[in-house]
């Protein structure tokens, strides 16, 4: 792994949580985008090197609703940036890690992604991502 992507924090109202972190970055997202296959509309911003990720459920069945209706808003996930995703995929399952889909799919912020299971990395939600080139 090369390093923490970003981290994706759950919410119920992406527009107001985008004023929200604005505030607080004091600056304004600078990406919006709605990935249709998961259900969720996201908007990134930077913070110096790093980069957060908001998540918004647009179906009460998508997973971010379902993680808000459990637990409330709060960090969703880790994402971390991998060179090649599949080769990773294999050796963490050679460790003993859970892939929730071990085929690499089309996330948000034009990167291919992969998810570990929170049970086999102490209840974190780990999502591998590489950049689509």
């Amino acid at each position: 792994m090369e390093k923490i992507e970003h981290i994706g924090i759950a919410v119920k109202d992406l527009e107001k949580s985008n004023e929200l972190f604005a505030s607080l970055f004091g600056e304004p997202h600078y990406k919006m985008e709605e990935v249709v296959s998961e259900g969720v509309k996201t908007s990134f911003f930077k913070t110096g090197p790093n980069k957060v990720e908001l998540l918004e459920g647009t179906t009460p069945e998508s997973p971010i609703s379902k993680f808000i209706e459990k637990r409330g808003e709060g960090i969703h996930h880790i994402a971390f940036a991998v060179s090649d995703i599949k080769s990773e995929v294999i050796r963490l399952q050679k460790e003993g890690f859970k892939v929730l889909n071990e085929t690499p799919k089309k996330g948000a912020d034009n990167k291919l992604v992969v998810f570990l299971h929170p049970k086999s990395t102490n209840g974190v939600l780990i999502e591998l991502c590489q950049e689509i080139e």
